[in-house]
């Protein structure tokens, strides 16, 4: 009798379900990607010997995606050689290039865009986010429009900067725009970068980081135009692009545009299956079990990456969508885990987030989630020498910290998050002014006003300040 025909039970110790999972079960990886990988790695790694199917909309193999806005846009890497490395043999049908379209959890089948159909007894849903797309569709599809998200979208627009366009607009001013501007600046292209908000970056980091960030630009040669909108592309006879119109009414003559206004959250394809996903992504408990639309977790989906939402104990169980490399990897991990575990030794995703760009000859790293801070404290060297390390606080405690040029000290911040310390920082440091330095408002924008960053969405439970100590059982 096949183990999917089993009467359902509750496991308990000894009763060899699990086991049985492991060694003749069929699990489904949606999204060939990042986290996809690392999950199909993990699960073999802990001795699962079933079926393994990665589906992937893309014709190619998981790859990394930080290269594309770095690397390939200089020309110092090609976009067909960013594969991820394969830590471990994972053994897997491998279905790329045929898209998810449907889940039928009842008859636990994952439909494809060819009509197959794919049984599973554990489901992993690691589909990501796509860049948002220009809304005009006429105007999106000018030659010289780009969003850069994909393996093809890098290596596009990489050949067009190689031909040296007259002018490249970037619209909008977060991490992945901003590396845009930056690797056309050092190539010695001439850009404009058109910000909604009153500086790049104002929505991950705040406006007193963000004026750092407004500086390095125009420094570096940067035409910024913040508290703007583009209002209209324009194309010639030929179809290609060649304007674009500001809510300022001026208009920048460009033959290169790069739209780069957020990500959208790929979960189109769940809805009506009964799952709780969303334009915000899958809501899920903190071991990557994902809800369905009562409310009521699930025991078979999982889910992970930049599409997956999780409540996080260190940050006040907020559900959190990030949109981060290494919490792809930890939250992949963690599904992978629990996906083959017994309910006593599954594991909560608590790893603290961590960020990093490179953009106008500065690293940027943050740990934490700053976007959630009211308060920012310069709490080792300065602005002005854009060399520094800025704390965020938020309901008296410790919630984050970004580094320019200054990441040594990042591990010593993250541990103040992991310990709900007290904010502002109780410690002296040598390079503070001898007066003291006081926090000030870290200068987010309207919270109701769409911006660039990590998305933080309400749980409805928001205790003001939790400390806890999680004891492994033994």
């Amino acid at each position: 009798m096949p183990w999917t025909s089993r009467p359902r039970r509750c496991p308990v110790v000894g009763d060899g379900v699990l086991e049985q999972l492991k060694r003749e079960g069929r699990i489904v990886v949606v999204g060939a990607s990042l986290a996809g990988l690392r999950a199909a790695e993990t699960l073999r790694a802990m001795g699962f010997a079933g079926s393994l199917t990665m589906i992937g909309d893309e014709p190619c193999e998981p790859y990394d995606r930080p290269p594309l806005s770095k690397g390939v846009l200089l020309g110092r890497a090609r976009a067909e050689r960013t594969a991820l490395p394969r830590l471990r043999s994972v053994d897997a049908t491998w279905r790329l290039g045929v898209p998810a379209t449907g889940l039928d959890m009842a008859a636990k089948r994952v439909r494809l865009a060819d009509g197959d159909e794919v049984p599973y007894d554990r489901l992993l849903i690691a589909t990501g986010v796509r860049a948002r797309p220009w809304p005009r569709e006429e105007e999106a599809e000018l030659d010289g429009v780009f969003v850069l998200r994909t393996r093809d979208e890098g290596a596009a627009l990489a050949r067009r900067l190689d031909e040296g366009p007259h002018r490249v607009l970037v619209i909008g001013g977060g991490f992945a725009g901003s590396e845009v501007a930056s690797a056309c600046r050092e190539r010695g292209i001439p850009v404009t970068v058109a910000e909604r908000g009153a500086a790049p970056l104002v929505g991950a980091l705040g406006g007193v980081v963000a004026a750092v960030a407004a500086g390095l630009q125009r420094e570096h040669g940067v035409d910024l135009r913040c508290g703007v909108m583009v209002t209209a592309l324009e194309g010639d006879a030929s179809g290609r692009v060649r304007a674009a119109h500001l809510s300022d009414g001026s208009t920048v003559e460009t033959d290169v545009v790069v739209v780069s206004l957020g990500a959208l959250r790929n979960t189109e394809w769940l809805y009506g299956s009964g799952l709780g996903a969303g334009p915000r992504g899958i809501a899920c408990d903190a071991g990557c079990r994902a809800f369905d639309i009562r409310g009521i977790v699930t025991d078979d989906i999982y889910a992970a990456g930049d599409v997956a939402r999780c409540p996080h104990p260190l940050f006040g169980y907020q559900f959190l969508s990030l949109e981060h490399w290494g919490n792809a990897v930890a939250q992949a991990g963690i599904a992978a885990h629990n996906m083959v575990s017994e309910s006593v030794d599954r594991l909560p995703h608590m790893d603290v987030p961590a960020f990093w760009s490179s953009q106008f000859g500065v690293n940027i790293k943050s740990v934490g989630v700053p976007s959630m801070g009211t308060e920012i404290l310069i709490s080792q060297g300065s602005l002005d020498s854009r060399r520094f390390v800025g704390v965020y606080g938020y309901q008296g405690r410790v919630i984050g910290a970004v580094s320019f040029d200054h990441g040594r000290w990042l591990p010593f911040y993250q541990e103040l998050i992991e310990r709900t310390a007290p904010f502002p920082p109780q410690f002296p440091t040598v390079d503070r002014h001898a007066g003291g330095q006081r926090p000030v408002d870290a200068d987010f924008p309207d919270p109701s006003v769409p911006s660039h960053g990590p998305t933080v969405t309400l749980s409805g439970y928001s205790p003001a300040d939790r400390r806890m100590t999680f004891t492994p059982a033994h």
